[in-house]
């Protein structure tokens, strides 16, 4: 599985090298609830097809018509709004007035892109600058704190995992979770230091140690772009992963277990040195109460849990209904 901008950039780069005309279509700015954040992007041909999106749907069949008749930009790129009115936000279904300004770019060569996806496969993050006026665009290595931007007159994207996933236990679980988060461009690094569980793992694109947990994690230096899980179900494993990850800036950490189990390491955690202040970032039991059992069912709740934790969301879990009483007959 990989992210839908790679995605995208796969089958634009594919279409241009069969000759086929492409299109891209990048969301530069929106305004209130609109469907795609900044950074969004579509790739349309002349004879119809399309990868990606920066809407519900409706801009991109817009979008598509324009491009195989021919209205969209022929050699330099365009600025495009939609949702001005009122009229026009339900007539391309976007919600509440939302508004969509987007940046669309005829892709006459493939060379710049060609350095992002090579950057991307070597799991680097770099900046790609495109000129509006002129069409030429320049790639290099994205600052820290780099993020897509528009200033009129140049327009800069940022690619590759800006964000890390780093799994503690390479079982079962853990392929699917790496799966997953692949595709929610997480850059995923696995560290199992028992050789049994190593010998079986074979998932190209992330990456395997065999260090301790507490050093692998130290040599990551965790920063608030990472998340750290710990799945082992060892408590000499996966406490000595949490003890390191809690004392830094990681945006998520969470690990696997029971409630009574949790109880039992935090208990732990407290001996080792963890403050209270530290001890209430961990997320334990691990993921949000969805009500799977399946290692996929498990992987798919542990991720919506750190997306909830990435773009700071606080989550109100509804209450289930409660049964419908059954009524005695009467008489």
């Amino acid at each position: 599985m990989h992210s839908v901008d790679l995605e995208v950039l796969r089958a634009a780069m594919g279409w241009l090298e069969q000759g086929v005309r492409v299109t891209l279509a990048t969301v530069v700015e929106t305004w209130g609830s609109s469907p795609r954040q900044v950074g969004a992007m579509l790739a349309l041909t002349a004879d119809g097809r399309l990868v990606g999106s920066v809407s519900g749907g409706c801009i991109e069949d817009d979008l598509l018509l324009k491009v195989k008749t021919g209205q969209g930009p022929q050699a330099r790129p365009e600025v495009v709004t939609y949702g001005v009115s009122a009229e026009e936000a339900r007539r391309f279904g976007l919600p509440c007035g939302g508004t969509l300004r987007l940046v669309l770019e005829p892709l006459a060569s493939a060379a710049s892109w060609k350095q992002v996806l090579e950057a991307i496969e070597r799991r680097e993050v770099v900046a790609r600058k495109l000129d509006i006026k002129t069409g030429e665009a320049h790639v290099a290595a994205a600052g820290k704190d780099e993020e897509t931007a528009f200033d009129e007159a140049t327009l800069t994207t940022v690619h590759g995992p800006r964000w890390r996933l780093a799994i503690i236990g390479a079982g079962q679980m853990t392929v699917y979770l790496a799966q997953m988060a692949q595709a929610l461009d997480y850059h995923v690094l696995v560290c199992d230091p028992r050789e049994e569980y190593r010998a079986s793992w074979d998932m190209p694109g992330v990456e395997l140690s065999k260090m301790m947990p507490d050093d692998y994690l130290a040599s990551l230096k965790l920063d608030r772009h990472t998340a750290v899980v710990a799945l082992t179900h060892d408590p000499k494993q996966d406490d000595l992963a949490l003890i390191e990850a809690l004392k830094s800036e990681a945006f998520y950490v969470g690990a696997i277990g029971s409630r009574k189990h949790q109880d039992s390491r935090r208990e732990r955690l407290l001996e080792f040195g963890i403050t209270q202040q530290e001890l209430a970032r961990l997320h334990g039991p691990i993921g949000l109460p969805l009500g799977g059992k399946t290692p996929p069912e498990m992987a798919i709740a542990i991720l919506a849990d750190m997306t909830a934790s990435r773009y700071g969301v606080e989550l109100q879990l509804a209450s289930k209904p409660k049964p419908t009483p059954k009524l005695s007959a009467v008489g």
